[in-house]
């Protein structure tokens, strides 16, 4: 049996009457291990990701207040069923991320990035960098979302998971 992680980005939160769905926050729970690439905003968010249960792995990103920024890295990397993920929020003009990406994380198989809120997965070589887009602000992307990376014999598989509603 693999693993399985969910990834999120951009949450924005707390702001007005915003809130994760029921869904995306069921599939946090479920998972092998949340990771979550920036834009939590307040502190007390980054406090409710870390009280979930699974593990979580985290960077910061633009908005986050300066106590998330204290506790977490700008870029981050880790290791989950033999493949090596890459983190950081701003992964710079869409014009060569993929190249970027491939030479700000040497050793990583797949980077995982935010900021854009725009739902994104590119392969090449097997490289891959992934956007989940957001789960609370779509700005210009079609809807609302976050992302499931599965892991089977160190191979990884992601898709996106599309929110209903604005």
């Amino acid at each position: 049996m693999g693993l399985r992680l969910a990834l999120i980005a951009d949450t924005h939160m707390p702001r007005g009457q915003r809130r994760l769905d029921d869904a995306c926050v069921d599939a946090l729970r479920a998972a092998d291990a949340i990771v979550h690439v920036g834009d939590f905003h307040g502190e007390e968010v980054l406090d409710w990701f870390e009280s979930l249960g699974p593990p979580l792995r985290a960077v910061h990103g633009n908005v986050d207040v300066p106590a998330v920024r204290a506790r977490l890295p700008e870029r981050a990397e880790f290791e989950a069923g033999g493949v090596r993920f890459g983190l950081v929020h701003d992964s710079g003009p869409a014009r060569g991320r993929l190249e970027r990406m491939r030479a700000l994380f040497p050793d990583a198989d797949a980077v995982i990035f935010g900021h854009s809120h725009m739902p994104l997965h590119e392969e090449a070589g097997g490289f891959h960098i992934f956007n989940p887009g957001s789960p609370t602000e779509r700005r210009r992307a079609p809807r609302r979302s976050f992302g499931i990376a599965r892991i089977e014999g160190g191979t990884v598989h992601f898709e996106h998971v599309w929110l209903s509603g604005e």
